[in-house]
């Protein structure tokens, strides 16, 4: 990704940051968003997935223990994170350019990538608490 397209998806991602609540601010100064462009060969091969063929396909990934598995022996944890991948994100969005497939669906073009964004930003939140797949893909963050 040139640097370019890097600033223009933080930029971004500053607005859908701006945008949330306060309260999910709190939550965000104890599990640090870090940004990538994709996620390490290392990282997709212990997800089980393939480096070659699905570097761009993960948006975000939340490590650490969800708040409603912690105890007091979780102290000890390494910190929580939530990490954006700028490819898997824009890739999912349609690209920075917008487009229109054959059923007539548009993709791609600035408004999409910044909600992709926000949907993986507050999926990965919704594990932070706890929540599921299923139970994210209900919410509409799926």
């Amino acid at each position: 990704m040139k640097a370019a397209e890097r600033e223009r998806f933080d930029a971004l991602l500053g607005d859908v940051l701006h945008e949330l609540p306060q309260r999910l601010h709190v939550l965000l100064e104890e599990s640090p968003v870090i940004v990538e462009d994709y996620p390490s060969r290392e990282l997709l091969e212990e997800l089980g997935m393939d480096p070659k063929t699905e570097r761009s396909s993960l948006c975000g990934l939340h490590s650490g223990t969800p708040l409603t598995e912690r105890s007091f022996q979780h102290n000890a944890d390494m910190p929580e994170t939530i990490h954006l991948f700028r490819e898997g994100i824009l890739s999912q969005a349609g690209g920075w350019e917008a487009w229109e497939d054959e059923d007539g669906t548009l993709w791609g073009g600035e408004d999409n990538v910044r909600e992709e964004i926000r949907i993986t930003l507050l999926h990965e939140i919704g594990h932070h608490f706890g929540l599921e797949e299923d139970d994210l893909e209900e919410l509409g963050y799926g």
